[in-house]
């Protein structure tokens, strides 16, 4: 197939990358390297149906019985986060697809633009966390970052129909989560599996539960005002509950340019790596005539404070959006682990932006690290505090 690039897989075994690879392998994309935390046996299967020329594991022992399992191939093994930045800079692949997790994609989207890849960028965390440093050093060194989220590349496309300065606003779209429409005395009994029962997209389990606190759109908004230089006053986010449309943009005529498919995420991979051409679909055809209705609706910031929390993180800047990312992990796991309820999410991430507020003036990337560390600390205390009825 024509319009066919190098790539390297980050978070190959998770939800994003795994469809990544299918996109991959649908259109003869050349997989050359993999990443992912310490699933030895996906990954072993990954570099040999794809014959990969690298991989990497960020945990140490399963690098180490990665190295056993592929010692009969040329595949070289890096061991560590030092080892996934050292893979992407050696390597000469054409496309980074940053799809690891959390605050932890970071580095690796700093390595892959420093090495001048194009990167697919799938870790919105990295331009929550520090995406002023993020974007800056794209211009710097001329790279182009695709963005691999429904939403932003839904945006990226929009924006592809008028001049940036006649750009009104961006509309965001939200499925608003399992738990549209209930108040927070109705969530205080929560559990993680009817907090995983997402209505229509098929995620992993850290941004499925962020989806149904609605911190995942938080993160959206300040991932967009970095991606697309705009300001939060300038994007507004709206409920569609069927997740038909994926994002729109007004521009100073009132017009409305939208972008509109069926729910799945291979087509935002698919655009990210053959844009600006595109390619003969890998996902199915949006019928009209079998929609029933598309809906919209205003996300109740009250009961989901996350939402607003986010919108104050973003105009406050400096290094608010690592303290928010930062205890929002902690508070997740915690979740997941039945550590703490659905609600306590809500308490435990507030708590930590209130208290870390002055981070607000912190501007260089190692001083975001340390707010990060902080906020990581300030969480933990706030969890282990709790105790669970």
């Amino acid at each position: 197939m024509e319009n066919t690039r190098s790539v390297i897989v980050l978070g190959s075994t998770g939800s994003v990358g795994t469809q990544a690879l299918d996109v991959a392998k649908k259109e003869g994309h050349r997989v050359k390297a993999v990443s992912a935390n310490r699933d030895a046996k996906q990954v072993e299967e990954q570099v040999r149906f794809f014959g990969c020329e690298a991989c990497a594991m960020a945990d140490e022992k399963a690098a180490a019985e990665l190295k056993i399992k592929l010692a009969d191939t040329d595949a070289k093994i890096y061991a560590g986060a030092d080892g996934i930045n050292e893979m992407i800079f050696e390597s000469d692949a054409d496309v980074a697809l940053n799809s690891i997790i959390g605050e932890a994609g970071l580095m690796p989207t700093v390595t892959a633009v420093k090495s001048g890849k194009r990167l697919a960028l799938a870790n919105k965390e990295s331009l929550v966390v520090a995406g002023e440093i993020v974007m800056g050093l794209a211009r710097e060194k001329g790279v182009e970052i695709l963005p691999v989220d429904s939403e932003h590349c839904a945006v990226y496309q929009c924006l592809k129909s008028g001049r940036g300065e006649d750009v009104k606003k961006l509309i965001l779209t939200a499925s608003g989560g399992p738990f549209y429409g209930r108040k927070r005395s109705e969530l205080e009994k929560i559990t993680p599996a009817d907090a995983l029962a997402h209505p229509t997209w098929n995620m992993g389990a850290k941004i499925t539960i962020d989806s149904a606190t609605l911190m995942n759109k938080g993160c959206e908004v300040i991932e967009a005002a970095h991606l697309f230089g705009v300001s939060s006053d300038k994007i507004d986010v709206v409920v569609q509950r069927e997740s038909i449309i994926h994002s729109m943009v007004e521009y100073i005529d009132n017009s409305i340019i939208a972008q509109l498919s069926v729910p799945d995420m291979r087509l935002c991979v698919q655009y990210a790596l053959s844009a600006p051409m595109r390619n003969v679909a890998v996902i199915n055809e949006l019928d009209f005539a079998k929609l029933s209705q598309i809906t919209f609706g205003k996300p109740d910031m009250e009961t989901f404070v996350l939402l607003r929390l986010a919108l104050d993180c973003m105009k406050a800047g400096g290094a608010m959006g690592a303290v928010l990312n930062a205890a929002n992990e902690i508070a997740v796991s915690a979740f997941l682990s039945e550590k703490i309820g659905f609600t306590d999410i809500f308490d435990c991430v507030t708590e930590a932006v209130t208290s870390l507020s002055y981070k607000k003036n912190i501007h260089d990337l190692e001083g975001i690290l340390l707010a990060d560390r902080e906020a990581r600390e300030k969480a933990l205390a706030y969890v282990n505090s709790i105790k669970r009825k």
